[in-house]
């Protein structure tokens, strides 16, 4: 267990590693590891532990009824995942967690997290307080995620999630994503999506090479 990379967690945040261990202890801690493509959770599971992903990452996959699969989200090292689910008794899980890669996860009692316990740790209150930003943290990406999902068109989605791209970071930026993982974001075909790309390139809105876009004077007048 990498207890200096735990510390450096959202989660963690502003303990030191001699503090770790005993709260580990009071949180049933526990660490697994897990090959890549090997369901970490399944859709209907019922949990009372959040998973923390220690190295490699995961990918939350819904699928669906008639068949096929879709990437909902992908948690990287050092991310949460299960919180939301653990928190609520009883609630089953809507999608599987897969390892995307070979990947290494702590295993946390949500019950216990949330109790302050018998021994009086002096920090507890503290971890308490980073899970409740974590989650609003959460809240808000879903918020803008259905923001840039709201426009029926593909390039007024693609324009929207650029638009607050650069609000952030400036015209010119590299995405997290792959194309596919752009098109799962936003909800849309693959294809469909990369030959709107291309007409926003001809259109002089934008220039892009791979996950790296460059925004033109002219892209918010469109």
């Amino acid at each position: 267990m990498n207890e200096h990379f735990l510390v450096n967690t959202n989660l963690f945040r502003g303990l030191h590693e001699d503090e770790l261990h005993a709260l580990l202890e009071c949180f049933r801690a526990r660490e697994k590891t897990f090959q890549k493509g090997e369901t970490i959770y399944r859709a209907g599971d019922v949990v009372t532990e959040i998973g923390l992903v220690e190295s490699g990452s995961v990918n939350i996959v819904v699928n669906f009824y008639w068949g096929g699969s879709q990437i909902f989200g992908h948690i990287e090292a050092g991310q949460l995942f299960a919180e939301t689910y653990a928190a609520i008794p009883g609630k089953e899980l809507l999608s599987d967690v897969v390892a995307a890669e070979d990947c290494a996860v702590l295993f946390l009692n949500l019950d216990k997290l949330l109790t302050v316990c018998s021994n009086g740790c002096a920090f507890h209150n503290r971890i308490i307080h980073n899970l409740i930003r974590i989650s609003a943290g959460k809240n808000l990406n879903l918020s803008t995620r259905m923001m840039h999902t709201a426009p029926k068109s593909i390039r007024d989605r693609l324009m929207s999630y650029f638009s607050e791209q650069a609000q952030r970071r400036g015209s010119r930026f590299a995405i997290p994503f792959s194309r596919q993982q752009l098109a799962d974001y936003l909800g849309v075909d693959r294809s469909a999506m990369s030959n709107e790309l291309s007409k926003m390139q001809r259109d002089g809105l934008l220039t892009y090479h791979k996950n790296e876009f460059v925004l033109s004077s002219t892209f918010h007048t469109n």
